[in-house]
């Protein structure tokens, strides 16, 4: 007999520390997928739902799919949003399924819910008993609380960043779904934690460190007879809720003291190495001061402003990183993207290959780098649509909104009307920008562009441009995070 099983995704990642709310518009603008038009939207796509879907056609499921909707990091969920697109889900439930498949991101906070997941997963949880079984993808950067793994039978993260493997986590909460369902096995899922904010080096998987040290020794784990899913989440520190953090989860049939058992062992070596990090934050100056020393020809100097990190919740708009790059005069060089809309409108109203002046960017918070007076030639206007075919979310429909190229002395400067950080060769490509033919490229990512960027880069600096996504919590007022706790305070060795 076939099986009923709903299939649903909401995913935030909240930076209470943002001015930008996150109302349902700004989730129109990333993704807002409703009922029979989600299939069309991630079939034979690198993302959790397309796994879901794939599984469900192999396995002959029955789905009922009522939302999935995603929006750029920024600051709280507007209660309406979320009472819309929760809503969603529960009255999906007035039927009755047999399983139930969440891709959510486990970092999400509201107006009325600091732990937005762990919030409708008891909501879930309510309606349809003890006895459906729920399975649970999480970015690596998830806050997982209680709350959550109380809820959820299954619990899987992300183990890439960038966020690469995202199709196999779906694929492993399906497979496991479809066991559960058929009686098989019988998970519940833990959760453990230390006092740390931080950690797992930001869960950096591109080069040896703590975050591959602890995801090869929870590899280990799941061998083990009764352990099915050992997760590990590096957690979101921008995030002024009390369980942000990292954390690791367990999903299995062991007696839930055995359970913690393995969670804490692993959570021991995510303390003892709380601090160790193999990223270095470069001042601008010495960026600039490296990028002019290179030969100009060859593949590009990729530069990364992490700390304007759209991924993160960084405004998009901060200009420091522009500035030194327009000031030391570099040639053949693109930047994206700036987050203006009203710069972009200015552009359009002057047409392409016009020339104006005008104020770009440090809108929102001035003192990451005030507005920058310039004048250039609009070489490019165009609609910001593009599809992922890099590593990371290929195959998905994505879009930076209206969105215009300015040429500033040697740069080419993509001015976007979305907040969005650069992941894809297409965000350029699409705008008739080839990066790969540039001597610099500057983007606004902190980790996710290495996915695409990478491969076509001679090197990479990541560059302290002095905003919001700073990786120095001590910046920050904490009042709902639980204390003490590091780096916050002094907890010793």
């Amino acid at each position: 007999m076939s099986k009923r099983v709903l299939i649903a995704s909401i995913m935030h990642e909240t930076n209470t520390f943002s001015r930008q709310a996150t109302d349902l518009e700004a989730f129109r603008r990333r993704y807002d997928h409703r009922a029979e038009a989600i299939p069309a939207a991630f079939r034979n796509t690198r993302s959790e739902m397309g796994a879901f879907l794939d599984a469900a056609r192999t396995r002959g499921w029955e789905l009922v799919h009522p939302v999935a909707a995603a929006a750029t990091p920024s600051g709280m969920v507007s209660a309406g949003a979320w009472a819309e697109l929760s809503a969603l889900v529960l009255a999906a439930l007035a039927r009755p399924f047999d399983g139930i498949l969440l891709a959510l991101h486990g970092a999400m906070v509201t107006e009325t819910a600091d732990d937005a997941e762990g919030d409708l997963l008891a909501r879930i949880r309510d309606k349809v008993g003890a006895q459906v079984p729920i399975g649970v993808t999480l970015d690596l950067h998830a806050n997982v609380t209680a709350r959550m793994a109380e809820h959820a039978n299954v619990i899987t993260a992300y183990r890439s960043y960038p966020h690469v493997d995202m199709y196999e986590r779906g694929a492993q909460a399906a497979d496991l779904l479809a066991r559960m369902m058929e009686g098989e096995i019988r998970p519940r899922s833990v959760v453990a934690r230390r006092p740390t904010l931080d950690g797992l080096d930001h869960g950096r998987t591109t080069s040896p460190g703590p975050m591959r040290d602890v995801l090869a020794r929870a590899a280990l784990c799941e061998k083990e007879p009764g352990i099915h899913v050992v997760s590990v989440h590096a957690g979101f520190g921008w995030a002024d809720i009390r369980e942000a953090g990292p954390s690791i989860s367990v999903s299995g049939e062991r007696p839930a003291a055995e359970l913690v058992a393995v969670a804490e062992s692993l959570m021991d070596e995510v303390w003892r190495r709380r601090a160790e990090t193999t990223v270095k934050l470069l001042p601008i100056a010495d960026a600039m001061a490296q990028a002019k020393a290179l030969d100009p020809t060859g593949k590009p100097l990729v530069l990364a402003d992490f700390t304007d990190n759209p991924g993160g919740g960084g405004y998009g708009d901060a200009t420091n990183l522009l500035r030194g790059m327009i000031e030391a005069g570099l040639e053949n060089a693109a930047f994206a993207p700036i987050s203006d809309p009203a710069a972009v409108q200015q552009c359009q109203a002057t047409g392409e290959g016009a020339t104006l002046s005008l104020a770009l960017g440090g809108k929102i918070d001035a003192s990451f780098g005030a507005p920058l007076t310039l004048s250039g030639t609009v070489r490019r206007l165009g609609s910001g649509d593009f599809v992922c075919d890099g590593p990371m979310w290929k195959g998905l429909k994505m879009s930076m909104g209206p969105t215009a190229v300015l040429r500033v002395g040697g740069i080419d400067v993509v001015i976007a009307s979305n907040r969005f950080q650069i992941t894809d060769l297409q965000q350029f490509l699409s705008l008739g920008i080839d990066p790969r033919r540039k001597s610099v490229v500057a983007l606004k990512s902190a980790q996710h562009f290495r996915a695409a960027y990478e491969p076509i880069a001679r090197a990479v600096l990541v560059v302290d441009s002095g905003a919001l996504t700073t990786p120095d919590y001590r910046r920050f007022a904490y009042r709902k995070l639980r204390r003490p706790i590091w780096p916050l305070d002094d907890l010793g060795p």
